[in-house]
């Protein structure tokens, strides 16, 4: 019973003698080590907490990354439904609209009446991945606010009146087959 524990292990030939001296001196330093002092434990934790600091942050990043695509896709819902909900484009016209986006003239067809509000400013074009849709000028405005790229053609409201008494040229009418 007086035998430890270790030299029970080694007389049963569970453990050899390099096994035992690898043993007795890790268990010294270790005391060494905490006679000393703790600088080695003081070492430790401040790396760990240096570790721990770091985790964190790049959690916070990454939880921020999260949070903008979140938001973006959030966006680009509300833009998709509010399309979806007031376009006005039911039917292929048979009048070309001309507009530009990204330095490329582009043409859609619509209706006589879509093409007057069109340039008038009472309408707007609104791209809807590759379609375009045709929108009332309010509903363009709150796609706007939320993601100015959708908007394609929102034109400025033309208040005056077409027949105004200024103008020089109201004697001298455009002909309908002539359209820009």
């Amino acid at each position: 019973m007086g035998n430890s524990l270790q030299d029970q292990l080694l007389k049963a030939g569970l453990a050899n003698k390099k096994q035992a001296v690898k043993a007795r001196k890790a268990k010294n330093s270790k005391e060494k080590l905490k006679r000393t002092g703790n600088q080695v434990d003081d070492e430790i934790a401040a790396a760990a907490a240096d570790a721990e600091k770091s985790k964190r942050d790049n959690d916070r990043e990454l939880n921020r990354v999260k949070r903008e695509e979140a938001e973006l896709r959030a966006v680009a819902a509300q833009v998709r439904q509010l399309v979806e909900m007031n376009d006005l484009r039911t039917s292929q016209g048979d009048i070309e609209f001309s507009f530009t986006e990204d330095g490329l003239i582009k043409t859609i067809n619509v209706d006589t009446r879509h093409r007057r509000d069109l340039v008038n400013g009472l309408l707007a074009l609104v791209r809807r991945g590759d379609k375009y849709a045709i929108v009332v000028r309010a509903v363009a405005e709150k796609i706007a606010l939320r993601d100015s790229s959708c908007v394609v053609v929102l034109n400025d409201r033309d208040e005056t009146d077409e027949t105004g008494d200024d103008d020089p040229y109201a004697d001298f009418k455009v002909p309908d087959d002539l359209l820009w």
